[in-house]
């Protein structure tokens, strides 16, 4: 049993339409948090949890803060290595950058290798759950699911599926990405702490064949996630429509084939109809915000305002490697840029929200992830504001959360997080520069 001194901040209950985020997070100042094995025991004071478990070892953080480990909702493990590439847009990036990065994961090694470095990036930001684009080789997404139950880390992935406007040598066929997803379902899926998630890239790249058979799978395994892309680029759309021209609109193609449903995760939304807007908070679906990458392609301004309007799950998601930081501190940071743009700015409360139990209730995994709930796993992360001369001077020493929080976000970097901890176990230690993964 080990018991963990430090300021405490999370959710412990879901956001509801009748609270305020300020009036739902608890904020606990010289806190205590009890783990024992994978499992969280207890929070509360300090005292209290020294008192009621004496023989406890103690990790004494007193003036850092304890928050749960950190959700991104939407990121591609395959562009590790193209982060950060010059100057395109949504359609030529991926012409440009992302189909030769990816043709690189036909070898298992290479895919190894860089998923060793992903989860590392992950680490050492604080991100313990991640929703993961692979490339559409198989040998890349059991890569990725192999590296992160070596660390019993919480990862929903999937093999990318596209059989068409994509090279030849990246592409599936309706028949294979079934057989293969399948595959991948039964040998990963609620393995561990592994989960599965259907993955066609977006609509361009997958004839109505595909969709259907994926839309088949996924109304065969149930529980499975789905994740795609959505609304993102405005030639985006217009490409849509004409490879689609039945549909009623982009979120309609994926509709079609009973791919809008909870656990459903699409990534942007940037430009949705009202209709549209209306499906998704019906069926209960998601909407990963992509702030850093939006701004980075030039795609556009997610609305916030009337996803909340919808009852529309958000949650919030670095979408690397167009996404231009693995911090979802950072995330944030952009996401009050997008909101400041649309005269409605997210406050800090709601932004660690976002990534921490609003994610986790989009995609119903509250019961394990995004809180410090007793009988939740162990996945929190130690964070240490004040860590160099400038953060000294903006963060005073008994600063509130909401403060912490957004200094950190605006000015902060990896170096705000000192240790990240995954079922029970420290996986990185910024003192020791040690990661759990060799």
């Amino acid at each position: 049993m080990q018991l963990f001194r430090a300021n405490i901040a999370h959710f412990p209950t879901p956001n509801t339409a009748s609270s305020t985020f300020a009036e739902d997070i608890a904020i606990i100042h010289d806190g205590g948090l009890v783990i024992e094995g994978k499992k969280i025991i207890a929070t509360g004071s300090f005292s209290s949890m020294r008192e009621q478990y004496p023989n406890a070892v103690l990790h004494d953080h007193k003036d850092s803060w304890i928050l749960p480990g950190l959700i991104d909702s939407h990121l591609h493990y395959p562009q590790t290595e193209s982060i950060a590439s010059f100057g395109e847009q949504l359609l030529s990036w991926l012409e440009n950058y992302t189909f030769p990065t990816e043709k690189q994961f036909a070898s298992v090694e290479h895919a190894q290798k860089i998923a060793k470095v992903f989860l590392q990036q992950l680490l050492k930001n604080g991100t313990t759950t991640g929703f993961v684009f692979s490339s559409v080789h198989q040998g890349c997404c059991n890569a990725l699911f192999s590296a992160a139950s070596e660390i019993d880390m919480a990862i929903v992935a999937g093999k990318v599926c596209m059989d068409r406007n994509c090279p030849a040598d990246l592409q599936d066929c309706p028949d294979t990405a079934q057989k293969d997803s399948a595959v991948l379902i039964e040998k990963w899926h609620n393995t561990g702490r592994n989960r599965y998630a259907i993955t066609p890239r977006f609509a361009p790249t997958s004839s109505e064949a595909q969709l259907a058979a994926l839309g088949e799978l996924a109304t065969q395994y149930k529980d499975v996630f789905v994740q795609t892309h959505l609304s993102e680029n405005v030639d985006e759309i217009a490409w849509v429509k004409s490879l689609f021209p039945k549909a009623s609109g982009y979120l309609d193609v994926y509709d079609k084939y009973n791919l809008v449903r909870p656990r459903a995760v699409f990534g942007h939304g940037i430009h949705l109809s009202s209709d549209e807007w209306q499906r998704l908070g019906e069926a209960d679906a998601t909407l990963a915000f992509c702030p850093t990458s939006n701004l980075f392609l030039g795609s556009g301004l997610f609305d916030l305002q009337t996803a909340r309007a919808n009852n529309v799950h958000v949650a919030l998601a670095t979408d690397v490697g167009a996404g231009t930081s693995f911090s979802m501190l950072k995330t944030y940071g952009d996401a009050y840029k997008v909101s400041q743009l649309r005269h409605a700015p997210i406050d800090p409360i709601e932004g660690f929200y976002l990534m921490t139990q609003g994610a986790a209730v989009a995609h119903k995994l509250d019961d394990e992830i995004g809180n410090l709930n007793p009988d939740t796993v162990a996945d929190f992360i130690i964070v240490t504001p004040r860590y160099d001369e400038l953060m000294e001077l903006r963060i005073k020493p008994n600063a509130e959360f909401d403060d912490v929080f957004f200094a950190l976000s605006i000015l902060g970097d990896d170096r705000a997080i000192a240790e990240t901890w995954i079922s029970g176990q420290c996986c990185y230690n910024k003192k020791e520069t040690h990661y759990a993964m060799a």
